[in-house]
């Protein structure tokens, strides 16, 4: 796992397995995860069980080489790589081109989910996307147009609806001619609704919301990858409860952060600015001609200040 700690945008090949593979394996693709082994896709659609060796890694998104039963896995970019509640580091997926960031009118994603989902993604050399689900129950479009205000100018709004079937052709788009993207999103939100209607035959659990919290449960244990019409594929990952970055700086925060992207391409005094308090700052400048609102940099400086009281930092 060291590999996959340091490098979020790309991954070394594991260890433990004889790199010749790389030459002379048959190319395929890991679509499951199964403990002691992967399930991975090759030419003709044909599927295979490949078991792990001893201090060897793989996960949905991993482009292998396998000779009979042993395998190695390439260089990855896009890994997606988030904490679990008990502070542990885990690799979702890996070789990803996109990331639907996918939210509701209910149950509504907790604060900051879609800023961090926006760092976490452009961090690892994924492009981001909001995906509004549930546009059936959006009154009047209010949430969509208040999504719009404030990432439009960052990345798309795709604005669906896995009741009726509305805008999910826009998802198929957007990762047609072979793109790798994943769902991620609070439970409830209807990302397992959304993979039933992007890939009819999958059939996937859906959970109801809970009367009582207004959560969802969770209904995906493993991630798994599936390939949609328009020859795109899709990622569906276990429910993110929140998204807990994992080795995530501050100064990246500041690059990265969604809606401050043209006043920080004016320059800031300093190279290292984190738009906190720095003389000369450019997103601080914009915020008093009014061109960023003073909410996202609110919202910035929480990001900020709890990157700087994460795990693993002094």
């Amino acid at each position: 796992m060291a590999g996959r700690r340091k490098r979020r945008a790309g991954r070394e090949p594991s260890n433990g397995v004889d790199e010749s593979l790389l030459a002379e394996g048959e190319p395929g693709r890991v679509v499951a995860h199964h403990g002691v082994a992967v399930l991975a896709r090759f030419a003709e659609g044909e599927a295979r069980q490949l078991w792990l060796q001893p201090d060897q890694t793989a996960v949905v998104g991993d482009r292998v080489r396998a000779v009979g039963g042993r395998f190695a896995v390439e260089p990855a970019h896009g890994v997606l790589q988030r904490r679990d509640a008990r502070g542990r580091e885990r690799t979702i997926a890996t070789n990803l081109d996109g990331l639907g960031i996918v939210v509701a009118t209910e149950p509504r994603e907790p604060p900051g989910y879609i800023d961090r989902g926006f760092v976490i993604a452009r961090a690892a050399g994924i492009e981001p996307f909001v995906v509004l689900n549930k546009t059936d129950l959006d009154e009047e479009g209010a949430l969509g147009d208040r999504l719009e205000e404030i990432y439009g100018s960052s990345a798309e709004v795709l604005r669906v609806s896995a009741m009726t079937g509305e805008g999910v052709d826009q998802i198929r788009s957007r990762l047609s001619g072979g793109r790798l993207g994943a769902f991620v999103g609070p439970s409830g939100v209807g990302k397992s609704s959304l993979l039933n209607v992007l890939v009819p035959d999958l059939d996937l659990r859906v959970g109801a919301l809970n009367r009582g919290s207004g959560k969802g449960r969770h209904t995906t244990t493993t991630a798994t990858l599936h390939e949609l019409e328009g020859g795109g594929f899709l990622v569906d990952t276990a429910g993110f409860k929140d998204f807990i970055a994992v080795g995530l700086e501050p100064l990246e925060a500041a690059r990265h952060f969604p809606g401050f992207e043209i006043a920080a391409s004016a320059g800031c005094r300093f190279r290292d600015c984190r738009h906190r308090s720095e003389p000369g700052c450019a997103v601080l400048e914009a915020i008093e001609e009014g061109t960023v609102a003073a909410s996202r940099h609110r919202a910035f400086v929480q990001l900020l200040d709890e990157l700087d009281s994460s795990p693993g930092r002094s």
